[in-house]
């Protein structure tokens, strides 16, 4: 495997955030940064016409991922950053860059007035389409929302980072591992939460309505605990904080998200013929956690 930071660019603003993103997670891990802007051959009327053909647009694209990285190596020096242009489909270059690389780093822009994030066809695709772990930013993401406020209030990219969150809905270990390393890579902690349907354990209470088994609340949560028994051994350094709720996952990780410097969730791979899904949960969080999501894929 290249041990490489791997990151889509078209010159928007949320390929810059993602840019960012990969430059400050490659410092953390003390890897380089490769940028990857895609040209889609533009059509052939256009490509005959003398100010907008071909070799013209494809001139001007190549500007895109030579300026970033000339950005991103004047703010955070020491990391290594290269750039290239490749021809093609975006998502099908984006998930031919993924193969064999340690992490790809996509942007996902704000959807106005609607409190979420558009991931679009292109991510979308290359979320389920490619097994290296994805990790999705916001456009405006800012290094400081990562990090808890000063004793001010003031955000600032120099307090310790906020917590990772890890989704448990399906406790894979590459999942499991993924999390973990981010928390110890960040000097953090890691808060675990798993959701539980209570309908089928529900009875009914006089003035209450229904609610559910307090016995089996507890079998939930000792569950959760027995699953993050190894990897408490294996990470001593990490603080983990469980949390099994009833509820949905989805919302569960949303709200936890707001305090959080990443979320990761997982991806189960379903080789068959009527193609690749990302799942539900994976699906919401996407599109609403407010901050960096990592999406590992798994068995």
């Amino acid at each position: 495997m290249a041990r490489t930071i791997t990151v889509g660019v078209d010159g928007s603003a949320e390929s810059g955030a993602a840019a960012e993103w990969a430059a400050r997670e490659a410092k953390l891990r003390e890897l380089p940064v490769r940028l990857v802007q895609v040209w889609v051959p533009v059509p052939e009327p256009t490509a005959q016409a003398p100010l907008l053909g071909a070799e013209t647009h494809q001139r001007w694209t190549e500007r895109i991922p030579r300026e970033a990285a000339e950005g991103l190596r004047l703010r955070h020096p020491g990391v290594e950053v290269s750039a290239e242009q490749r021809t093609g489909t975006p998502a099908e270059v984006l998930v031919e860059a993924a193969r064999d690389v340690e992490l790809l780093v996509l942007g996902s822009r704000a959807l106005s007035g609607l409190g979420g994030f558009l991931v679009g066809s292109v991510g979308h695709a290359v979320i389920a389409r490619t097994e290296t772990p994805v990790v999705l930013v916001r456009a405006g993401q800012q290094a400081a929302d990562e990090h808890v406020t000063d004793p001010a209030g003031v955000p600032s990219a120099a307090t310790a980072f906020r917590p990772v969150v890890l989704g448990l809905d399906d406790p894979d270990a590459t999942v499991v591992a993924f999390a973990f390393e981010e928390a110890q890579r960040r000097k953090t902690a890691l808060y675990a939460v798993r959701a539980w349907d209570t309908w089928p354990y529900a009875v009914y209470t006089v003035g209450s309505g229904f609610e559910h088994h307090e016995d089996f609340s507890r079998q939930r949560a000792d569950a959760l605990a027995e699953t993050l028994r190894p990897w408490r051994q294996k990470y001593p350094d990490v603080e983990v904080v469980e949390t099994s709720r009833p509820g949905s996952a989805a919302t569960l990780l949303i709200d936890a998200s707001r305090d959080a410097s990443l979320v990761v969730v997982g991806r189960r791979v379903r080789r068959n013929p009527l193609g690749s899904h990302i799942g539900a949960v994976t699906h919401a969080v996407l599109h609403h956690a407010t901050a960096p999501v990592a999406v590992i894929a798994h068995d």
